[in-house]
């Protein structure tokens, strides 16, 4: 795809060369590194005026960015029904140029201001109808059809879209007859967050073992626990999970052989992310083999090789391409906890190893997998036709 020129006043007579813009989620917190730190911070940079509608303990300005905020809704019932409303009406309270949300329970919301006449982008975050195999909440017998329906729904809506974000190439292949101003933008990392800073020397940092992200059974944290409580005593390595969890889950934990050695850190901001992988000697990514997850570029896998922490990852093939391609980790079967404490016990204990697969990891970022060309994809489509400002004709031109 061709990237557009940045947006000059003189090309738009009578109007700045700027959006107001609108972004609104009802299932992310306003912290959410995608939207808030990356797109919402790379959009204010470039001069748009940015708000946020999200989640969040109260109304302020991070870093540029305007963030709104709106109470977290109790149980998925009200996030359904009255969170949605909420983000709604606040939307048309906005009276933005141009929206982008990012939650596909907000397509009605989407499909109704587009209706009103305004500009909207999605922002596909993952492969919404392959999301439905794994949705315990939800009877087994409906989730094929359900999952279904909710992929008739997303191709229905998105003609109507000005433009459509897609977190992967697999998932915007959905989108492109349905859309053609459908651009990739890869989760990767900011290469400053993670820059090298002062600190521990490899053989000085703990035994300490990390995933970060949200915690189901999908994504591996039983399989961590009880590959870590298979590991030696003496090497008295710790599992540390920085992500959001409900109380259910903790008990659930806490209950769990092997939960003495991990620790719940709930949802840390990016410095505290940065400094807790500075610490840390290994990261995981052991999501199950799920269709949403096999061909799913998750950021953790790119901020552990960002910080320069060799990875434990799934064994699918795209993630093998990545892994195995730059030599920074190693590959297990994400639900053999024996496989993944072999894997754990191998970098606890090759130092020298790790710290090379950790460096290897750091320096494939920097080439390729970081924030600069997909934040130079997202402004393109901003600059595009579809999204970018409207032309405002003048009499007698």
């Amino acid at each position: 795809m061709t990237t557009a020129l940045p947006l000059r006043s003189d090309q738009f007579p009578g109007t700045p060369a700027t959006l107001r813009v609108v972004h609104l989620t009802s299932c992310h917190y306003a912290m959410d590194a995608r939207i808030l730190y990356k797109e919402c911070k790379a959009l204010a940079k470039a001069g748009h005026d940015v708000t946020l509608v999200a989640r969040h303990e109260r109304d302020e300005t991070i870093d540029g960015v305007k963030v709104k905020a709106l109470r977290t809704p109790k149980g998925r019932l009200k996030r359904w029904t009255a969170m949605i409303w909420r983000v709604y009406r606040e939307a048309a309270r906005q009276n933005a140029d141009l929206y982008h949300f990012h939650d596909p329970e907000l397509i009605p919301v989407g499909v109704w201001l587009s209706l009103r006449g305004q500009r909207v982008i999605y922002d596909a975050h993952e492969d919404f109808p392959n999301t439905f195999p794994y949705k315990s909440y939800l009877p087994a017998c409906a989730r094929k059809l359900l999952g279904w329906l909710a992929g008739q729904v997303e191709m229905i809506a998105v003609p109507r879209f000005a433009g459509v974000v897609a977190a992967t190439p697999t998932i915007a292949k959905r989108f492109y007859s349905q859309n053609a101003n459908t651009v990739v933008v890869r989760n990767f990392p900011v290469l400053e967050e993670f820059a090298r800073r002062p600190g521990l020397g490899w053989d000085e940092r703990p035994p300490l073992i990390v995933y970060v992200g949200s915690m189901f059974q999908e994504r591996g944290f039983r399989e961590a626990i009880a590959a870590t409580s298979l590991l030696p005593a003496q090497l008295n390595a710790r599992l540390a999970f920085a992500g959001p969890f409900t109380p259910e889950l903790r008990e659930e934990i806490i209950g769990l052989p092997g939960s003495e050695r991990a620790e719940l850190l709930g949802i840390l901001g990016r410095n505290e992310v940065a400094t807790l992988l500075g610490r840390a000697r290994v990261g995981l990514v052991l999501l199950h083999p799920v269709p949403n997850f096999v061909n799913a570029l998750p950021v953790k896998l790119f901020e552990y090789m960002c910080a320069g922490v060799p990875v434990i990852a799934s064994d699918f093939p795209l993630w093998r391409e990545i892994v195995e391609g730059c030599g920074c980790g190693l590959l297990v079967d994400p639900l053999d906890r024996k496989d993944i404490a072999r894997a754990l016990e191998y970098l606890l204990t090759h130092s020298e190893k790790a710290q090379e697969m950790g460096a290897r990891g750091r320096a494939a970022v920097e080439a390729r997998y970081n924030w600069n060309s997909e934040e130079r994809q997202l402004l393109a489509l901003y600059n595009s036709p579809a999204c970018g400002p409207r032309r405002i004709e003048t009499r007698g031109a």
